[in-house]
């Protein structure tokens, strides 16, 4: 039966841990097999991309496979081709698909009728492959064990803070989200995080901040939301993440931006490049938890279908 990382609640907690084991494993250079070899991943693009192209197609050939660019302006699908009749074309000609587009709905179609396992590169809802990095860079700091850990989100309740909404949910650790009204996440993500995390939203970042061991922010315009930029300047005003917000924090915290970063709006240059901020060890920790996901997604390896924990 196949699997497909739409979200990281699509696996347990235990299915993640060792995710992330493998994908520390990979960046240790202890685990140099090539699963992918003979597969080919087809990455679709709606929305551009620095990190996610150049992580995922490197990621396949060091595993041994071959990624295939699609923008969505060289493929049918921009010119109106049916999700579903592209996912049963892709599925008989590719071994896996990622894609990175607008509409999770799209996403969840796309999933729905591919035999081959699908990949959130990202969506306006979820970005999980981002957050699984993340995770990881956390563990570098802090060791395996997530549950006793404090997160605080600052800014959008976006894709990203919808993802840490799941991360909690799985991991159990506090969360707590500083947003302005009306930028809140989503309400369905936040209301089960609450089943299984104390999860906290406010609209002061002070509140979230302090005391947490790691502070996380984001753009407070993504892609698709231009024409909002003057609203959302205003908004956001009083969430610019500086070094008096961040002596808020735990003296041991460490600063998280997915990138890429608008210096001076959302983040200050003294936090991005202080010696708190392991942004540049996070955007690095990409490649290594796609490659993992991939390895469990694609790689057939022993045991349960594409199991990292029992690949050798």
């Amino acid at each position: 039966m196949k699997r497909d990382f739409l979200s990281i609640p699509d696996f347990d907690r235990d299915e993640l841990y060792e995710i992330l084991e493998l994908a520390h494993r990979l960046k240790r250079g202890e685990y140099r097999e090539q699963p992918l070899a003979g597969k080919t991943l087809g990455m679709i693009f709606e929305k551009s991309s620095t990190r996610t192209r150049v992580s995922f197609e490197v990621g396949t050939y060091q595993l041994g496979g071959h990624a295939l660019f699609l923008s969505s302006r060289d493929i049918q699908l921009g010119r109106g081709e049916p999700i579903r009749d592209m996912a049963r074309v892709l599925s008989r000609y590719v071994d896996g698909i990622m894609i990175r587009t607008f509409a999770h709905s799209m996403i969840e179609e796309l999933a729905s009728f591919a035999t081959i396992p699908i990949i959130n590169g990202l969506t306006d809802l979820l970005h999980p492959c981002q957050v699984m990095a993340d995770v990881m860079t956390i563990q570098e700091n802090f060791g395996r064990d997530l549950s006793d850990r404090t997160i605080a989100w600052i800014g959008d309740g976006n894709n990203m803070a919808n993802s840490w909404l799941n991360a909690a949910f799985r991991f159990g650790f506090e969360l707590r989200l500083a947003c302005p009204e009306g930028y809140r996440p989503d309400p369905a993500t936040l209301e089960r995080a609450r089943g299984a995390a104390n999860v906290i939203v406010t609209a002061d970042p002070s509140e979230a901040i302090r005391d947490a061991d790691v502070v996380n922010t984001d753009v407070w315009t993504s892609m698709g939301q231009e024409e909002e930029t003057q609203a959302r300047l205003k908004a956001f005003a009083g969430y610019h993440v500086d070094a008096q917000l961040m002596s808020l924090a735990s003296e041991h915290a460490i600063f998280l931006h997915c990138l890429p970063a608008h210096r001076g709006e959302e983040v200050a240059d003294e936090v991005m490049e202080g010696p708190q901020s392991r942004v540049f060890d996070e955007a690095e920790n990409r490649l290594h938890a796609q490659k993992a996901i991939m390895v469990r997604l694609m790689g057939g390896a022993p045991g349960r279908t594409g199991s990292a924990s029992n690949a050798r």
